[in-house]
């Protein structure tokens, strides 16, 4: 259903797009008046020459339709890293579970995600515009799409040790793997739009961190936890309706995402079957709201995001050359427990996923001073297990079944909190430098609550992580510019626990420094 909307929605906007343009020869630009936040500026007029597209930052636009995206690639050095893989689109800066040792690597997307999009605004009648918006990501260095969910099949029963890149995200390979969506906005009644989009927390997180969300220097553009409102797949929201309005300095926003995709197939018995297990529905809507407003050079919101059955991806499966655990296996199905019996759903290219529902609210603020910009922001994350259940081949980001689902993960409502600062400094007119710290506390929730060196600790014991970051970012022109900088992480208690069953297997290092120098080219 949501493919079929998607290219009717898509055939509509450009129908549109061209005939309006066409009927418009003169180029009047489109009404002003208010905007989804943050305001837009008028449009720019489109390039007209190879020499003003390398000259300005003049956009691609023919018969209404606007090309756009960005190129992103350096090189860096890693404490304790892994080695790369063509799926990974967001690099190696953070402490990872799996990192073994110090490497050189080339690192994609420093600064910004490398992608393409399409995207089109174009009046229909006085006030109203048709709308439609369709952009993807890729590696810059082997041109895959971007594909976390690819980055734990291909690991899938290899001995830890023999890990290439492994980690979770909301780009899983889809043609569209950020957003494609179309719609109506109005002068004055604001922009409706459906599809595939970044969630609320997403727009909030790229407005109100100092670093824009960059993967090299930015635990929230890295991780994608505050974005995504306690998981990182649901930092966009498929077969979803958003509606945002301007009026005057305040802005408001409001999301909801229908259920969709597929529920697998349950038991909570010791001894299921696949003859036993129950066919589940999919609940996993999610919705939520977006307060916010500007005041002379200050600007601040709060964001509040709920999700249902949301899916967290720790690790690759466990196989015959992996750590003997009893969950997250190539060998059998698992719903908690092993299946007995034939598989369910083959485990080939398949993912283990942890279930929650997840509640998050968020404040953030930015203030500009001469040169100089501040970013101050806090999220308050609470997760339970799932109401509902998902079962055996039940469906992730991406189309991606999952061959092991666990709902009972949490011995008690976990909370999560973290908490950020910045500021950006204008050193001249083409060169900022920006400094961040990122600060995650999650609490104890395990039962019995010991956790100590001596008692063990596991993923459900409290921790912290901490990350910083500097760097120096020069723009030679108006689409080309250059950055080096570096960021340090480390983690502690519960979050330094990579395999989050029995006694908790461990980080192979607890911390991380990764300097990094790149370039990017936008258009």
């Amino acid at each position: 259903m949501l493919k079929r909307w998607i290219v009717a929605s898509t055939a509509v906007a450009l129908i549109v797009t061209s005939i309006t343009a066409q009927a418009d020869a003169s180029g009047a630009a489109a009404p002003q008046g208010a905007e989804p936040a943050p305001a837009a500026p008028p449009a720019p007029a489109a390039c007209s020459s190879t020499q003003e597209f390398f000259d300005t930052d003049c956009p691609l636009t023919w018969h209404g339709i606007t090309l756009y995206g960005a190129y992103d690639i350096g090189v860096g050095w890693v404490s304790h890293g892994m080695p790369t893989n063509g799926h990974n689109y967001e690099g190696e800066s953070l402490v990872n579970r799996n990192g073994n040792r110090s490497r050189y690597l080339i690192e994609p997307n420093n600064l910004q995600q490398t992608g393409v999009g399409i995207r089109a605004k174009e009046p229909i009648t006085d006030g109203w515009s048709v709308v439609f918006n369709g952009s993807t990501g890729f590696d810059p260095q082997s041109f895959e799409l971007a594909n976390l969910a690819a980055t734990n099949t291909i690991n899938n029963g290899r001995a830890r040790q023999n890990y290439s890149f492994a980690g979770d995200g909301a780009r899983a390979g889809q043609a569209f793997n950020d957003e494609i969506y179309g719609g109506l906005s109005s002068t004055d009644f604001g922009t409706l739009t459906f599809g595939r989009q970044r969630a609320l927390g997403t727009d909030a997180t790229l407005l109100y961190d100092p670093a824009g969300g960059a993967y090299a220097f930015s635990f929230i553009g890295y991780n994608g936890l505050m974005a995504g409102g306690g998981d990182t797949q649901d930092t966009r929201w498929d077969n979803s309706i958003k509606y945002r309005l301007t009026y005057g300095p305040a802005h408001f926003g409001v999301m909801y995402k229908f259920t969709d995709g597929e529920g697998g197939c349950y038991s909570a018995s010791a001894t299921w079957t696949a003859a036993t297990c129950t066919p589940e529905q999919t609940h996993n809507q999610a919705y939520g709201f977006d307060l916010g407003g500007t005041y002379d050079k200050l600007s601040a919101d709060v964001v509040y995001q709920h999700v249902d059955q949301a899916i967290s991806v720790l690790n690759p499966l466990l196989g015959p050359e992996s750590l003997t655990q009893p969950y997250q296996s190539t060998l059998n199905s698992i719903n908690t427990n092993p299946i007995t019996g034939p598989n369910l759903i083959g485990t080939a290219n398949t993912e283990y996923g942890i279930v929650t529902n997840n509640s998050a609210i968020m404040g953030a603020a930015k203030y500009t001073w001469d040169a100089f910009k501040f970013f101050v922001g806090y999220e308050h994350i609470r997760q339970m297990n799932p109401t509902n259940p998902l079962g055996v081949g039940a469906s992730a980001q991406g189309g991606y079944l999952l061959s092991g689902v666990e709902d009972d993960n949490l011995d008690r409502p976990k909370v999560v909190q973290v908490w950020w600062s910045g500021v950006k400094y204008a050193l001249d007119s083409k060169t900022d430098i920006t400094a961040s710290y990122y600060h995650e506390l999650q609490d104890n929730f395990r039962v019995p609550s010991t956790c100590s060196s001596i008692a063990g600790y596991r993923s459900s014991c409290g921790g912290t992580l901490n990350e910083v970051s500097l760097y120096i970012d020069h723009h030679f022109t108006k689409r080309f510019d250059a950055y080096a900088g570096v960021a340090y992480s480390d983690v502690s208690g519960g979050l330094a626990i990579a395999i989050p069953h029995g006694p908790g297997v461990p980080y192979y290092h607890d911390n991380n420094l990764a300097p990094t120098i790149g370039a990017r080219f936008i258009f």
